[in-house]
């Protein structure tokens, strides 16, 4: 099986994943009092977001279609370009959690008008978010510390080679 189709099959796993969470919450948490897991450290609370994190730019859902477009071609124009070799495995699967996190949430937002929000950290009062959000964020954090310690140069370079400019 090529990386490309094994790429794909993940990404449609996680995303079944994080819309089956959201339709399980929309089923047994819409209208009811929030389910508490640990008291006063975590609750299952179902939200509504029509912002993005931090309930920032609500009902702004179009622009956030459209970002989230942009970001999904730029992932699709830069995954086939990484080299297939085990070295850039994390690179590859930190960019498909991102663009799967990305897909669970415009889905949410063409279909809903919104996106089912629902873990919810009471201890440090901290924005109620969704499996989506859990692949994007930590997935982003990996990123950087990938980019910061692993990755180098020439790793990049490799990526995105640089034209010479003699070819001109």
């Amino acid at each position: 099986m090529n990386r490309g189709l094994k790429a794909g099959i993940g990404c449609v796993l996680l995303i079944i994943l994080d819309q089956l969470t959201k339709l399980w919450v929309l089923d047994a948490l819409r209208g009811q009092e929030p389910v508490t897991l640990l008291p006063g450290v975590f609750q299952l609370l179902y939200v509504e977001n029509r912002g993005a994190a931090f309930g920032i730019l609500q009902n702004k859902q179009w622009f956030f279609v459209i970002i989230t477009v942009a970001v999904l071609a730029a992932l699709l124009w830069v995954l086939p370009k990484i080299p297939a070799e085990r070295h850039f495995l994390p690179l590859s699967l930190c960019l498909c959690f991102i663009a799967a996190g990305a897909v669970g949430n415009m889905i949410d937002r063409l279909f809903r008008g919104y996106v089912v929000d629902f873990l919810y950290f009471q201890l440090i009062d901290f924005p109620v978010f969704n499996v989506a959000d859990i692949y994007v964020t930590t997935a982003s954090v990996v990123l950087i510390l990938l980019i910061l310690f692993l990755y180098k140069e020439a790793d990049f370079d490799r990526i995105f080679p640089k034209k010479d400019k003699r070819e001109k």
